[in-house]
This record gives structure tokens, C-alpha cells and sequence, in this order.
């Protein structure tokens, strides 16, 4: 179970979450976000950050320039396209090189069949809930949805996912769940997270990797 900590840009409380060795970080790069990076995100500290945390630059309907400038100047080895991008958009960055992650907005009428045309262009899946913004809403869809996909890709679950709510993973079993896509519900304001609150979602879904391992 990989666990990706969305929406940081403060560099003393990113230090303090890459301390717990999560597998991802993200970055909203998206004006309209609450947690959007503006200038508050510092290149150095980013570049920093040790190689086993990929870095996932999170986009709305960008332009690719744009995309291309912050994943040169943040390295980062993952974009996450939170919009209505296409799949031909999709394969254009990835014939520039770039990892995807395709993140669609899931509610009770969502076409799984529609997914079938971004497969080839996306490394992996991401599926939100739903809701006012195309991100960080803090609200859970329901996951029984998911029965209505073909499980060929790998995925992340996002949306209101916190410390209440983990032991409803267990649902998914069985499926490409790839990992855990963690934001507001462990926060203490936008863009800062309570490391406390990581670090215990961190100890509770680890040990399930390393006993489906064992």
C-alpha cells in the first residue's frame, strides 16, 4: 500500500513529512487550490527531498509548457492531471517523458468504460470524489462504485481518506489498489500537515504491505 501526501508547499512541515518516508508528495500547481504552490515552494528544499519519495506535480487543465517548466525546475517524476484532459494530451507529455497519473472525479453515474481510452497514455489512475473543486474537497465517494471497474490499471483512492475511515480500505481487497491519496483530513490549515496524524497513517497502512509480503 503506497501513500501519497497531497497538497504541501511549507518547506519546515515538508521536512517534517518526508522525515516519515512517505512514497509520494504532491504539489498542487493549480491557482485555484487552497494549497496551491504560488511562490511559496522553495526548488532547493524540493530537490532535496530523498530519492525514495517520488515527487508529483499536480495540474488543472495546464498548459504543457507550463507543466514541463515546473517538472525541469522541481524534478519532479510524476504529474497528476486533476482536469478534463484528453487522452491524446495525455500522450502528448508522455512522449515528452513524463509519468502520468490521471485522476477522475467519481460519483454514482461515473462511465468506467470511458477510462478505456487513457490505459495506454497513464501510468496510473486516481479516483477522487466528486465535488466543488477538482481536488482536496475532504469528501469520500462510495467506493462500491468501483465494482463497475475492470481493475486493469493500478490506482490510487483519494478524497477524505484519514484515520477514521482507513480500516474501509479493507473493501477494495482483491483490487489494483496501488495506494492511499492523503490531504486534507490531515491537516491543520491548508497546506500544512499534522505529522502526527501521517505518521499514525503511515504505522496503521504499512504493516498490511508487509503482511500480504510475508
Amino acid at each position: 500500500m503506497k501513500i501519497k501526501v497531497c497538497g504541501m508547499r511549507d518547506a519546515p512541515n515538508l521536512a517534517e513529512i518526508a522525515a516519515l518516508n512517505p512514497d509520494f508528495i504532491g504539489f498542487i500547481f493549480y491557482d485555484q487550490s487552497p494549497r496551491f504552490v504560488g511562490e511559496l515552494l522553495d526548488e532547493a528544499t524540493v530537490k532535496a527531498l530523498p530519492r525514495s519519495i517520488r515527487k508529483v506535480g499536480v495540474f488543472v487543465n495546464a498548459s504543457p509548457d507550463y507543466i514541463l517548466r515546473n517538472v525541469k525546475k522541481y524534478d519532479l517524476q510524476y504529474v497528476q492531471l486533476h482536469g478534463n484532459e484528453t487522452p491524446e494530451y495525455c500522450r502528448s507529455l508522455q512522449n515528452r517523458g513524463i509519468n502520468i497519473i490521471k485522476a477522475f472525479r467519481v460519483d454514482g453515474s461515473f462511465n468506467f468504460s470511458m477510462l478505456n481510452n487513457y490505459k495506454a497514455f497513464s501510468d496510473f489512475f486516481l479516483f477522487d470524489a466528486k465535488g466543488d473543486q477538482p481536488g482536496g474537497n475532504g469528501i469520500t465517494f462510495d467506493w462500491s462504485v468501483l465494482k463497475n471497474y475492470d481493475n486493469t490499471k493500478p490506482f490510487f483512492i483519494s478524497g477524505g481518506i484519514g484515520l477514521d475511515n482507513l480500516d474501509q480500505l479493507e473493501q477494495l481487497k482483491g483490487m489494483k489498489l496501488y495506494g492511499v491519496d492523503v490531504n486534507s483530513q490531515v491537516e491543520t490549515a491548508p497546506g500544512v500537515k499534522d505529522v502526527d496524524k501521517v505518521k499514525e497513517l503511515i504505522a496503521r497502512l504499512r504493516p498490511i504491505e508487509e503482511e500480504e509480503e510475508a
